[in-house]
């Protein structure tokens, strides 16, 4: 017996797989939910978008026309600082405090928390899972 595979139906008025700004947004997810996904985007910023370009929040993202994303895309473009530009805008205000050698310039050289977290207990996220006690870690063969 041979099967049959069924090819989806894709309707003219549907975009499948969109791409905002160079990201892939989610196809079976919500939009407000999918925008999120682009950086730089998160909830309140989604919802606003959607209320600019008067698109229903609880629509999927494959249900989108090619008008209504025309609409995300101009929006997102315009008003709002995404992606690489982001990216380079932070990585910019790092290396200024860096250059001017503050203190939370030079904890970003160190890769150590620079918003006054504590580090004696925690920070391992930063510091990586390093414990600098002295009785710490196995002991050595000619020690035994």
């Amino acid at each position: 017996m041979l099967s049959v595979k069924k090819i989806p139906v894709i309707s003219k008025d549907r975009v499948r797989n969109m791409r905002i700004t160079g990201v892939n947004i989610p196809d079976n997810k919500k939009i407000e939910t999918a925008l999120t996904y682009v950086y730089g985007v998160g909830h309140s910023s989604a919802i606003n978008i959607l209320t600019q370009t008067k698109i229903n929040k609880d629509k999927l993202a494959k249900d989108l026309t090619p008008q209504e994303v025309n609409k995300l895309q101009t929006i997102l473009d315009k008003e709002y600082q995404i992606g690489g530009e982001l990216r380079q805008m932070a990585k910019r205000n790092i290396n200024r405090l860096k250059e001017i050698q503050s203190y939370r310039g030079s904890r970003h050289a160190r890769n150590l928390p620079a918003r006054g977290q504590r580090t004696k207990s925690n920070s391992r996220t930063v510091r990586g899972n390093v414990r600098k006690t002295a009785g710490s870690g196995r002991r050595k063969a000619e020690l035994r």
